[in-house]
């Protein structure tokens, strides 16, 4: 591929078109189409001065924000792979994404300095903390070379560390053009979020889509549900997008008098997470709008099914397959089943990532013949609307974050008193799921609660702690001797009012 990147070409686009419209806001500032599309560039020409060239994976730490906005389509603009992760990671955690990308660049917030300066200069990866000169020096559009990739995000399903999903230009490009036809986004939409945009959700379908088709982006830095409301009313949001915990917070906010600020409000988005119908009924009386769930996954940048603001409401139903896109349930052989069965979820289409990153074993089990296996269960009905049912993998959900058991485990199973452990979701009110550890210990040796907190506290991001932990003698093993998770009384560790073999305590 050769000239600017397909990602960043609908933002150059509309600089062109429409060069005085408003593209961000941000607090109190904005930035118009041109303005932005010059501080893109800027950054872009900072980053080959500094030696980014196409290809050269760029790690970039930084929440949602205007400089995230920027510094994110600078690397795309420069030619390099913009590798995004949550800013709560710990330095072993960014130690890890650094040496596994092969990170020659990376790029951090302020507030993140201390720890990615920790991870970098070990590795001699030379590091730029994002300045405030990001947003105030712009530059002329320039053309570069770039690579197929684009993107690469980090998920390890339930085996092994994290794995770097390859997302390429044009796989972006289909998604979001994608989302733009499902929704029926038009010239001009207004479209908020408080999402962080290092996950694909914030980054793909509401980023990507709103620069995409020449919308006024308005950012939320730090969540609050009033403030969200507020940006909503204010900002006269024809989009608002989130997850299901979100809107669980939403509904808890005195509703005032904002029900009546919010005519303009077209489409609420939730996707992430499952969202539970009596919320869903709830948020359609509370703010109006259309209520709108999709499905997708990283591996597919994010997307597959959506529901469309025409179609009817079906309860626990995340939508039809995606304009280009075809959505299966297929059984163990591969074969596609009849409407109404329970099978395997399975993805073509463009959108799918190129592979995981030096990974071509782990690639091929999930990619077979341009169809990708999600690993989760679900449903088609004669209509083609799908309805998840399970999930084959055993990432736990946690208020739209993805928490990986194994990870947990290896942390915990470090610990000098652990004899094993596994790592489970129960179900949560509020989250949808929160963590639990389930843990027996050693021989002579003493387990708290609190002190297998603190252990995993600094060796993973504070989201992926759990608040629940289950002491047991032992836990139990099939005839294999492998850990049988599906036999852990999970009820037992949910009810924190009774207390099972050991004891179950909440933090």
């Amino acid at each position: 591929m050769n000239g600017r990147p397909d990602v960043v070409d609908g933002l150059f686009a509309t600089a062109r078109r429409a060069p005085t419209r408003c593209a961000l806001r941000v607090g109190g500032r904005s930035w118009t189409y041109a303005e932005l599309a010059g501080l893109v560039s800027a950054t872009a020409v900072r980053l080959r001065s500094a030696g980014v060239r196409a290809g050269d994976r760029v790690l970039l730490v930084a929440p949602t924000s205007a400089e995230f906005v920027v510094v994110y389509h600078g690397i795309l603009a420069a030619g390099g792979v913009a590798v995004t992760v949550n800013t709560l990671c710990t330095a072993a955690e960014l130690g890890y994404f650094l040496d596994d990308a092969g990170c020659g660049f990376a790029m951090g917030a302020p507030g993140v300095e201390a720890t990615l300066r920790t991870a970098a200069e070990p590795r001699n990866v030379p590091l730029w903390i994002i300045d405030d000169g990001v947003l105030e020096h712009g530059h002329a559009v320039e053309e570069s070379p770039v690579g197929e990739v684009a993107v690469l995000l980090y998920t390890s399903g339930t085996t092994g560390r994290p794995k770097g999903a390859e997302l390429t230009h044009a796989g972006i490009a289909a998604a979001t053009a994608a989302v733009s036809t499902a929704l029926d986004l038009r010239d001009g939409e207004r479209m908020g979020t408080a999402l962080p945009l290092f996950h694909v959700y914030g980054q793909v379908v509401v980023m990507g889509c709103a620069l995409r088709t020449g919308a006024t982006l308005s950012l939320l830095p730090r969540y609050d549900p009033a403030a969200l409301l507020r940006l909503a009313a204010e900002h006269r949001l024809t989009l608002l997008a989130g997850v299901p915990t979100m809107w669980t917070d939403v509904l808890a906010v005195d509703g005032g008098s904002e029900r009546k600020d919010l005519g303009s409000l077209r489409i609420v988005l939730s996707g992430g997470a499952p969202l539970p119908a009596e919320v869903a009924a709830r948020l359609c009386g509370r703010l109006g709008g259309r209520l709108l769930e999709g499905y997708g996954l990283s591996e597919a940048t994010g997307v597959a099914t959506m529901c469309r603001p025409a179609d009817e409401r079906r309860a626990g139903s995340v939508g039809r397959a995606l304009p280009g896109l075809e959505v299966s349930v297929v059984g163990d052989d591969g074969t596609a089943l009849p409407p109404e069965v329970v099978g395997e979820v399975a993805v073509g289409g463009p959108v799918l990532m190129r592979g995981y990153w030096r990974r071509p074993e782990a690639t091929a089990e999930v990619l077979r013949d341009g169809i990708l296996l999600t690993g989760d269960l679900g449903v088609l009905d004669a209509d083609g609307h799908l309805r998840i049912v399970d999930r084959k993998k055993d990432v736990v959900i946690r208020g739209g974050y993805n928490v990986y058991p194994r990870e947990i485990e290896e942390v915990l199973h470090e610990h000098p008193a652990v004899r094993e452990a596994a790592v489970i979701g129960i179900p949560d009110p509020r989250l949808g799921e929160e963590v639990a550890a389930v843990v027996a210990a050693r021989p002579g040796h003493e387990l708290r609660p609190e002190a297998l907190r603190d252990w995993l506290a600094v060796r993973v991001a504070a989201y992926k702690v759990p608040r629940v932990y289950h002491l047991v003698d032992a836990l139990p093993r099939g005839t294999t001797g492998k850990i049988q998770k599906r036999a852990i009384d999970t009820a037992a560790v949910t009810a924190l009012g009774v207390r099972p073999p050991r004891s179950t305590t909440r933090l």
